[in-house]
C-alpha cells in the first residue's frame, strides 16, 4: 500500500473536471491509464444517445478463468458546482476550498478499483478475471449503467463503490423509485374582475397535496413532491401548474399502491373543481434485496473480517448503479468509501478511509479468487 501515491491520485483526479454529461476527459484519462495497467479496455457508444461526450468504460483483466468473474464499478460524472474543483488537506481529511464540491463522489470509488489494480500488478497477486465498469451520467439518472451493453458483461457478482459510512457498510438492499410528472391545467381569469370564471390551478394542487401520503410514508416506503411552478402574476388566475415529486419503496408493490395513491388525489382533485391533470410516470431502477448468504454478500463480509474492519449489512433509501446491474440479473452490493457530506460544498473524506477502501477492495478481490 502506497499512501501517497493513492492520496496524490485522488486529488489528481478531482481535479479532472466531469459533471454529468462532460466525462470526456476524464475518460480519456483513464482509458489511457487502464490500458497501461494491462487491461483491455473499451467504450460504449451510448454518448450520442445520452447527449453526453463520451461512453461508459468497460475494461477487463485476465486472470484464473476457473475462478467466478468480479464486476467492480463507479461512476466518472460529478454534481454541479463540480468545475475548477480545488482539493485541500486539513488534519488528515480532504475538503475543497469551500467553493466547489470536493468530488469524492464517486472520485473516491474511482480511485479505490485502481489502487488495488495496481497493487495486483506489482505484487503479482492472483485473482479471477476482473471487470471495471465507469459509467457516466450516474447522477441525472444512471444513464450509463441503463444504457450499457450487457452482452460484453460476464461478471458472475459485484461491487459497486459508491456510498458514504464507515469502511465495511455493505449495502445488500435499496430501493425502486418513481419519477412523477404533474401538470393541473384550469382556467385563466382576471383576479379582480370576474375571478369565478376561472379555476385555480394552484388550488387544485394545493387540495391534492393536503390529502396526499408525503414523506416517511411506512418503513419501507417515501413520498415526496419536490418541485412546484406556477402562476404569472397576483392578478390573474393561474391556469397551469407544473409539480415534480418521487416516491420510493423497498418493495415493489408497495410503491406501485403509493404512486397510484398519488395519482389518484390529483385526479380527484382535478375533477372536484373541473381541472385536467396529465401525469407522467417513470420507473427509474428496480429494487434490490440481497440474502446473507448471496455469494458476493459472504465474500465482503469475510474480506473486511480478514483485514479487522467490522462489515456492516445495511439497506440504503437511495438508488445507484448497483440497482441496475442488479436488475440485469448480476448481483451486485454497494459498499462505502467514506465519502461525508457529498453533493454539498462541505463534501470531505478522510486519508485513512480512502486508504481502508483500498486495503478492503484487494481484500474482496483476494476473497472472491479464494
Amino acid at each position: 500500500m502506497n499512501q501517497e501515491r493513492i492520496v496524490n491520485f485522488f486529488l489528481e483526479l478531482v481535479q479532472i473536471d466531469s459533471v454529468s454529461k462532460e466525462e470526456g476527459n476524464l475518460a480519456e484519462y483513464l482509458v489511457k491509464l487502464l490500458e497501461e495497467l494491462g487491461l483491455e479496455v473499451r467504450r460504449d457508444n451510448i454518448a450520442q444517445e445520452v447527449g453526453g461526450q463520451s461512453g461508459n468504460i468497460i475494461a477487463k483483466l485476465a486472470g484464473d478463468s476457473s475462478k467466478p468473474t468480479l464486476l467492480l464499478s463507479s461512476h466518472m460524472d460529478t454534481v454541479t458546482p463540480g468545475k475548477g474543483i480545488k482539493p485541500v488537506i486539513k488534519d488528515g481529511v480532504i475538503y475543497s476550498k469551500g467553493d466547489t464540491i470536493l468530488g469524492s463522489d464517486d472520485k473516491a470509488g474511482i480511485t479505490t478499483i485502481i489502487e488495488a489494480l495496481r497493487v495486483i500488478k506489482e505484487e503479482e497477486i492472483e485473482h479471477g478475471d476482473i471487470e471495471v465498469v465507469l459509467t457516466i451520467g450516474e447522477e441525472i439518472g444512471l444513464l450509463g449503467s441503463k444504457n450499457l451493453d450487457y452482452n460484453l458483461i460476464e461478471a458472475d457478482y459485484g461491487i459497486v463503490f459508491d456510498s458514504g459510512g464507515p469502511i465495511g457498510s455493505i449495502f445488500t438492499q435499496a430501493p425502486t423509485q418513481d419519477k412523477i410528472y404533474v401538470k393541473v391545467k384550469g382556467k385563466a381569469a382576471h383576479a379582480g374582475m370576474n375571478p369565478s370564471s376561472g379555476i385555480n390551478a394552484i388550488k387544485v394542487a394545493s387540495v391534492a397535496l393536503s390529502n396526499m401520503k408525503l414523506g416517511q410514508v411506512d418503513d419501507e416506503t417515501t413520498a415526496n413532491i419536490g418541485v412546484i411552478k406556477g402562476g404569472q402574476a397576483t392578478n390573474i388566475v393561474p391556469d397551469l401548474v407544473e409539480l415534480e415529486g418521487e416516491a420510493r419503496s423497498l418493495k415493489e408493490d408497495k410503491l406501485d399502491r403509493q404512486t397510484k395513491h398519488m395519482c389518484d388525489i390529483f385526479n380527484k382533485a382535478a375533477n372536484k373543481f373541473k381541472a385536467e391533470v396529465d401525469i407522467d410516470v417513470q420507473r427509474m431502477y428496480p429494487a434490490f434485496d440481497l440474502a446473507r448468504n448471496t455469494k458476493i454478500v459472504d465474500i465482503a463480509i469475510k474480506a473486511a473480517r480478514k483485514i479487522g474492519i467490522k462489515p456492516s449489512l445495511q439497506s440504503t433509501g437511495g438508488g445507484s448503479d448497483a440497482n441496475i446491474f442488479n436488475g440485469h440479473g448480476i448481483p451486485t452490493i454497494n459498499t462505502s468509501v467514506g465519502m461525508n457530506d457529498v453533493h454539498s460544498t462541505e463534501e470531505n473524506i478522510k486519508i485513512n478511509d480512502l486508504v481502508s477502501a483500498v486495503k478492503y477492495c484487494l481484500s474482496i478481490i483476494e476473497e472472491s479468487g479464494i
